[in-house]
C-alpha cells in the first residue's frame, strides 16, 4: 500500500510563490494589504499545489481568530435581530465568524468584564446598545483590539448610531405642522440598553417645541414599559387627567405607540380623530397599526458596522475614532391628523 501523500502546507505555497507564509495567509484570506502581483503569484501557487487555507493555520500565522464578538443586552428585540441578520452574512463573506455574548443581568455583566472572554476568542468587539460605565469602557480599551460602539456615541472611540435627536425633532415638527400644540412624549421605561437613544429622542422633541415657541410642560412627559398594559393605561390616564390634555402623543418606540393606541381605543378616544399618535423605529408593528413613525434601519446599521470593523481590522490607516451617523426619515401613515378641538368630558381609561 503506498504511503499517504503529504498535504501541502502554507510554507510550501510560500516557497513556490517566493513570499513569506504570513503573506500567503493575508492573500488567501482576502485582505487588502497585498500587492496585485504578489496576489497573482500566491493564488497561482496555491492552485498548483491544491492548497486552501484553514482558519486554524491562518490564526497560527497572523494571530487572528477570524471571529468578531458582539456584546448585546438581549436578543429579544426587533432592533438586535435586524442588525445581526445583516451583519452576519457580511462578515461570513469576508471569512469571519460572529460570536454573540448576551449579557442580560448584572451578574453576567460583572463576569464578562472580569473575564473578558473576547480577549482570547475574537479579533474585534462590537458593543450594541449598552450603557457602560467609564470603568467598563476603559476595561474594553485594554483589550488590544478594535471595539466599535453600536447605536450609541462613544467619545474618542469608533461608533455607529442613528441621529435620534434629528429624528425626534422632525417627528415633533410633523405634529406641530398639523396644528398640535399640546404634544405628549411617552418614554419606554425599562428598555434595556437604549438610554442613549431615549435621551436623544427626548432632546429632539424638546428642541422642536422650543423652536416653535411652545412652552415646555413637564407634565406632558411620562413613562411606561411597552409590555406592561396596566402601566400604559395609567400613563394615558395621567395625560387625560391634565387640565389641558394633549392632542398628540409621540411614543419613543413603535411597540409603545401600539400599546398606547390600544389603550386609547379602549377608552373610546379615536385615533387620529381625537388623538394623534406617532412612533419611532418603523418596526413591523408600525405597518400592522398603520402607524405614523420615524424610521431607522437597523439592517443598514448592521451593514455599516460590519464594513467599519473590517476596515479597522484590515486597513492600518483606518481612523480608529471614526463616527458614522445614520439618518432617519418620517413615515406619515394613518395615526396622525390635524389637531382637533378640546376633548369631551368623561373620556378616561377604565
Amino acid at each position: 500500500m503506498p504511503a499517504a501523500q503529504r498535504h501541502p502546507t502554507m510554507a510550501d505555497v510560500a516557497e513556490r510563490a517566493g513570499v513569506s507564509a504570513s503573506t500567503v495567509s493575508r492573500t488567501l484570506r482576502g485582505l487588502s494589504n497585498v500587492s496585485p502581483d504578489v496576489r497573482v503569484r500566491v493564488e497561482k501557487a496555491a492552485r498548483e499545489l491544491n492548497f486552501s487555507v484553514s482558519r486554524h493555520a491562518s490564526s497560527l500565522v497572523t494571530g487572528r481568530t477570524g471571529v468578531v464578538a458582539v456584546l448585546v443586552p438581549t436578543l429579544n428585540s426587533w432592533f438586535m435581530g435586524s442588525a445581526l441578520s445583516s451583519l452576519g452574512p457580511l462578515l461570513r463573506a469576508a471569512d469571519m465568524e460572529l460570536a454573540v455574548y448576551v449579557i442580560p443581568d448584572l451578574a453576567e455583566r460583572a463576569a464578562f468584564f472580569e473575564q473578558l472572554p473576547a480577549r482570547r476568542n475574537a479579533d474585534a468587539l462590537l458593543v450594541f446598545c449598552f450603557d457602560l460605565t467609564d470603568e467598563e469602557c476603559t476595561r474594553l480599551d485594554d483589550l488590544g483590539m478594535p471595539v466599535v460602539y453600536v447605536s450609541q456615541h462613544a467619545s474618542g472611540r469608533p461608533s455607529v448610531y442613528v441621529d435620534d435627536v434629528a429624528g425626534a425633532r422632525n417627528g415633533t415638527r410633523h405634529l406641530l405642522n398639523l396644528g398640535h400644540r399640546r404634544i405628549a412624549f411617552v418614554q419606554a421605561q425599562g428598555a434595556s440598553g437604549f438610554s442613549f437613544s431615549s435621551h436623544g429622542r427626548l432632546l429632539g422633541y424638546q428642541q422642536a417645541l422650543a423652536e416653535a415657541d411652545v412652552p415646555p410642560d413637564d407634565s406632558l412627559v411620562v413613562a411606561a414599559p411597552p409590555e406592561d398594559k396596566r402601566a400604559v393605561v395609567e400613563a394615558i390616564g395621567t395625560l387625560l387627567s391634565l387640565r389641558e390634555p394633549p392632542t398628540a402623543v409621540f411614543a419613543e418606540q413603535d411597540e409603545l405607540a401600539a400599546s398606547l393606541i390600544r389603550a386609547l381605543r379602549r377608552s373610546r378616544i379615536e385615533v387620529p380623530e381625537r388623538m394623534s399618535v406617532l412612533g419611532f423605529d418603523d418596526q413591523p408593528v408600525a405597518e400592522w397599526f398603520d402607524l405614523s413613525t420615524v424610521a431607522q434601519s437597523p439592517s443598514e446599521m448592521g451593514r455599516v458596522v460590519g464594513e467599519l470593523v473590517l476596515e479597522l481590522l484590515n486597513d492600518p490607516d483606518a481612523d480608529p475614532k471614526r463616527h458614522v451617523v445614520l439618518p432617519t426619515v418620517l413615515i406619515p401613515r394613518a395615526t396622525t391628523a390635524p389637531a382637533p378641538g378640546p376633548l369631551t368630558d368623561g373620556a378616561n381609561p377604565e
